[in-house]
């Protein structure tokens, strides 16, 4: 791909008025609930594509999720920590670049951009279930037995604080529930 292709691409793909080209290898696209920033290389070698997720702080907890995702999930694209900003990344050199790249790096980007971090804290959250489950299934308890517990923090404020709404602490038991429910039956005590 050349330089002056990314303008004509970008233009496609969003429309000029969304495309800001202030400097010879900067491009940012403003858009309702997006931002997107394409970035060569000082010798233009290289093109860096990117959009922002989330702030560092609300990431701490889903780093093992966000380089598992790295690993095995997100493709062409990848996730990176830079400013105190996770951002989705497409990292390329120029010459090799197709226009058919192009289109789906940002593609993806877009898709990881609106997907935030939820599934990832999906995940993180199924795996900590697994475990509750895990450890009640090692002292014996059944599922009811389970459920019990976790009505008895709640009113007890151990879970939810004593403050806690009624409707709200039978929402998140209700939750709680279906999660054991659905997952009870899939862990087993020998499970890591």
């Amino acid at each position: 791909m050349k330089v002056e292709e990314i303008t004509t691409n970008l233009n496609q793909l969003f429309g000029s008025d969304s495309i800001k080209h202030q400097t010879a290898d900067t491009w940012e696209i403003e858009k309702t609930n997006l931002r997107l920033l394409v970035i060569l290389s000082e010798n233009h070698s290289w093109l860096r594509i990117l959009v922002p997720i989330a702030r560092a702080i609300e990431a701490r907890a889903l780093l093992p999720q966000l380089l598992e995702a790295n690993f095995a999930a997100t493709g062409e694209v990848r996730y990176a920590l830079e400013q105190n900003v996770v951002w989705g990344v497409f990292h390329h050199r120029l010459a090799s670049l197709t226009q058919e790249d192009f289109q789906e790096a940002i593609t993806s980007l877009i898709a990881l951009a609106e997907k935030g971090l939820s599934e990832l804290f999906n995940q993180l959250i199924e795996q900590r279930i697994r475990q509750i489950i895990q450890a009640a299934k090692l002292q014996g308890q059944s599922l009811e037995t389970t459920l019990q517990t976790l009505e008895r923090m709640y009113q007890e404020g151990m879970l939810g604080g004593l403050d806690q709404d009624p409707q709200e602490r039978e929402q998140f038991l209700a939750a709680w529930q279906y999660q054991l429910e659905r997952l009870w039956s899939e862990v087993e005590i020998s499970d890591q």
